[in-house]
C-alpha cells in the first residue's frame, strides 16, 4: 500500500470570497501576493501559469485548472517546469471558499506529492505564501517576496 503524501492548510481572511477569489486566479492579483508573472485560463484544461517564485526568480510552476466555481472553488494540476519529483500536472491542489465570521475561510489541500521531503517543503510554501495572501487579500501589503523556495 502506498502512502498519500497530503499537505492540507486552512486560514481565516479578513475580505469577502469574492475577494479572495480573484487574488487567487486575476493574473495581475495573483503576483501581488505570489511570483512575478502569472497567466491563468479560468475553465477546465484551462493553463495555470506562475513564474518568478521566492527566492528563485527563474522558476515557473505549470498545471491545469480541472475545476473553476466562481467565488467557491479551485481545482488545478500542479508541478515545477524542470522538477524531476514534482513535474508539471502532477499533483492537485483544490482550494475551497467559505464565508465566515466576515471574512472567508480558505481550505486548501495539496496532494499527489511524491515523498515527505516534498510534502514539508511544499507544506512550508503554503504556510509563507497563505500568510501573504491573507495580507494582501484583506488591503494590506505583504512586502516583497522573499520567500521559501520549495519543491523541485
Amino acid at each position: 500500500m502506498t502512502q498519500a503524501f497530503i499537505v492540507q492548510r486552512e486560514i481565516q481572511i479578513a475580505a469577502p470570497a469574492a475577494t479572495v477569489f480573484a487574488f487567487l486566479t486575476d493574473p495581475q492579483k495573483i503576483v501581488s501576493w505570489m511570483g512575478l508573472e502569472a497567466e491563468t485560463e479560468l475553465h477546465p484544461g484551462g493553463l495555470y501559469l506562475l513564474k518568478g517564485l521566492g527566492n528563485d526568480r527563474n522558476r515557473a510552476a505549470r498545471g491545469a485548472f480541472r475545476e473553476v466555481v466562481p467565488v467557491h472553488r479551485l481545482a488545478y494540476s500542479f508541478g515545477w517546469e524542470g522538477g524531476a519529483e514534482v513535474p508539471p500536472g502532477s499533483s492537485l491542489i483544490e482550494i475551497d471558499l467559505i464565508g465566515k465570521d466576515a471574512g472567508t475561510l480558505l481550505r486548501m489541500t495539496h496532494s499527489g506529492l511524491p515523498n515527505a521531503e516534498q510534502c514539508a517543503a511544499h507544506d512550508k510554501g503554503w504556510a509563507h505564501y497563505m500568510g501573504r495572501l491573507s495580507r494582501v487579500a484583506a488591503g494590506r501589503d505583504p512586502g516583497p517576496d522573499r520567500g521559501p523556495a520549495v519543491g523541485s
